[in-house]
């Protein structure tokens, strides 16, 4: 079956290539990127790479490159009809049915691609002649230059209603090809169909491939109804679903890490030129869902910088309903907010690249927007309106899917409503509510409020990792001690450790240290040396000279390495164990202050039991001295 380049590319806009991979490889993010396992080699030290930016995959050791479709051909032996197939269902996009009919769909398609090309380069050609001087005044004195006249391809309608139809015809273009391209205006009233864009700066908009699938008009003339007119929906064209300099805006968000939106294509030409390639615009509407999937693409928090009046405040906020559901950790948006009656172009004009960068360093969070939004202007000074506003926040927060991100913002919001109703009640502090109080089922406590911290456990408040002896959690430094004094151990365990999820950066960099270059040292000594000259000798002596960790027996280096060996799988177990239900705990305790039912409870419950028995598990290491004949001891 031979599929239609549009159909490929609604494949590739829904499933990030790590998407892909992940259903093979265990991927882990490492800045721009993800990284695993090779699926192609046995390896142990990951070199296997994807860039969802690009859209591409790379395998260092077996020099593997390409897309999705490459991917699913490589690892699968399939053919790439067969590929195709497989994504498709993955993306949920039932696949195209061959037909006389779909191939004419499909060469039409292509057609009015070619249609809008030609019509682009008319109007490219008269902003350059006698009738668009006008056109070119207007650009001059808007900074416009010439050189970014020609990169972002800028026309001029003429004021004649027929020119563009009667250039086209010449051309050999049908007047149903112009309409379905939205370049004529037409109607059961209109006897004589005639050109949508007249007496216009015309901005062509492009897809994300530089095709140029619709445009944009401003008006040159000030009585004009409309001042900016887009092209209507058309089979190439969907508003929703497009971003304005898309196409340009990928490479360079991808080199610098970030990606600007802005409301306008003046805007977008003039942080262009700032020095702002990496900027798009939504082309007049609220931001949409697909849109925030576009931009997530290319950078992990996006900035928002909307015109400093109240349509643009209104824009951001709006904004924030949208992006709220789609959001979770690594897909936020922040928000650079402009002075009243500022937009982004008068800022490039009148600030330059200097004033633009300033702007964009001091982006906000989202949580900064919607506590403004809730917040700002309004009087706390009665019980009604603090909950109106504890309701209004959280009502917002609730909407957001990711339970892990949920559970913070939720956090956050209560932190600082318990912050604000402080100040702003005559004085008088507004007393944090007790989280035990008022339980509903008889001596049962309650849900605690929304977001309240947690309390501190007299275990966790005697544990090492608060006294601040060791900089980690005990079970991270164990893992760590066994490595070190067990070099031999690493290459077996190379997959584990390369995605064990470790709260100590410290423990994450020396981690990484011994996957890199453990497996070629297998002596402790020489190991030991190593990491001194790679600058952990500090954090090395530190361990090894725990107490409460050197007293186990498998630890030590003249144990054996399979009393080491077992001491390591059950360290790394627990670790995993701890991680998936305090990941589960979290969802609970959110569940519990959304709905305070007995089930919610039972289920809280049910999780801290666990945990504990857990801790309990963790108190006493067994499974070591078979091999050297000692005996256990206690942890």
């Amino acid at each position: 079956m031979r599929f239609s380049p549009s159909f490929l590319d609604e494949i590739r806009a829904r499933l990030p290539v790590s998407e892909v991979a992940r259903q093979r490889v265990r991927l882990k993010k490492e800045g721009r990127e993800w990284r695993g396992l090779s699926p192609f080699n046995a390896e142990k030290t990951p070199s296997f790479f994807v860039n969802d930016q690009k859209g591409f995959f790379h395998d260092f050791s077996s020099g593997k490159h390409g897309d999705a479709f490459k991917f699913v051909m490589e690892t699968e032996g399939v053919s790439f009809p067969e590929a195709v197939e497989r994504l498709a269902a993955m993306a949920g996009i039932p696949l195209p049915t061959p037909s006389p009919d779909q191939d004419a769909r499909e060469k039409k398609r292509a057609s009015l691609v070619e249609v809008l090309e030609i019509a682009t380069q008319f109007f490219e050609a008269r902003l350059t002649d006698k009738a668009g001087a006008h056109a070119r005044a207007y650009l001059a004195g808007r900074q416009v230059t010439p050189a970014l006249q020609k990169e972002f391809r800028l026309g001029y309608s003429p004021a004649d209603r027929y020119a563009v139809r009667d250039h086209l015809a010449g051309r050999g273009v049908d007047r149903e090809a112009m309409i379905e391209t939205g370049l004529l205006v037409h109607g059961e009233d209109i006897a004589v169909p005639y050109d949508r864009f007249r007496e216009r700066i015309i901005f062509p908009i492009q897809d994300r491939s530089g095709r140029v699938i619709a445009f944009g008009g401003r008006a040159l003339e000030k009585d004009v109804q409309a001042k900016y007119l887009n092209s209507p929906e058309t089979p190439l064209f969907h508003k929703g679903q497009c971003l304005y300099n898309h196409h340009r805006a990928r490479k360079a968000a991808h080199e610098s890490s970030r990606v600007v939106v802005v409301e306008g294509y003046m805007d977008v030409i003039a942080m262009a030129g700032a020095g702002i390639a990496e900027c798009v615009a939504p082309l007049g509407t609220a931001l949409t869902p697909e849109q925030c999937e576009l931009l997530w693409r290319m950078a992990e928090e996006p900035i928002l910088c909307f015109d400093g009046d109240k349509a643009g405040r209104k824009a951001a906020y709006r904004a924030i309903d949208t992006a709220l559901p789609l959001m979770s950790v690594g897909r936020s948006l922040r928000f650079a907010l402009l002075p009243e009656g500022v937009d982004p172009d008068d800022l490039a004009r009148s600030s330059g690249p200097a004033g633009v960068a300033d702007l964009l360093d001091g982006s906000l969070p989202l949580m900064d927007i919607l506590w403004m939004r809730e917040t700002e202007g309004r009087i706390f000074d009665t019980p009604e309106r603090r909950a109106a506003a504890e309701q209004r926040l959280s009502t917002s927060v609730q909407t957001i899917r990711d339970a892990s991100l949920r559970r913070h913002y939720e956090q956050e919001v209560w932190a600082r409503l318990r912050r604000l109703f402080d100040t702003r009640t005559s004085g008088r502090p507004f007393a944090r509510r007790n989280p035990m109080a008022g339980a509903r089922f008889g001596r049962k406590p309650g849900p605690a409020p929304l977001g309240a911290p947690v309390e501190i456990s007299p275990t966790l408040l005697r544990s090492p990792l608060l006294a601040g002896r060791i900089g980690m959690p005990m079970r991270e430094a164990l893992i760590l001690l066994v490595l070190i004094n067990h070099p031999a151990l690493i290459g077996a365990h190379a997959e584990d450790l390369a995605h064990l999820d470790l709260t100590s950066p410290e423990a994450r960099r020396v981690c990484d240290f011994l996957i890199r270059h453990g497996e070629d040292i297998v002596d402790a000594g020489n190991l030991a040396g190593a990491l001194d000259s790679a600058g952990f000798a500090a954090l090395r002596n530190t361990l090894e000279n725990f107490t409460a960790l050197t007293s186990l027996w498998s630890v030590q280096q003249k144990a054996s390495d399979a009393d080491a060996e077992a001491t390591l799988k059950q360290a790394l177990a627990l670790h995993r164990r701890f991680g998936a239900l305090h990941t589960e705990l979290q969802e609970a305790e959110a569940a519990l202050a959304r709905e305070a039912s007995e089930h919610n409870l039972a289920r809280l419950r049910d999780i801290q039991a666990q945990l504990s028995a857990l801790e309990g598990t963790e108190a006493v290491i067994e499974g070591f001295g078979e091999a050297s004949g000692r005996h256990r001891r206690d942890l």
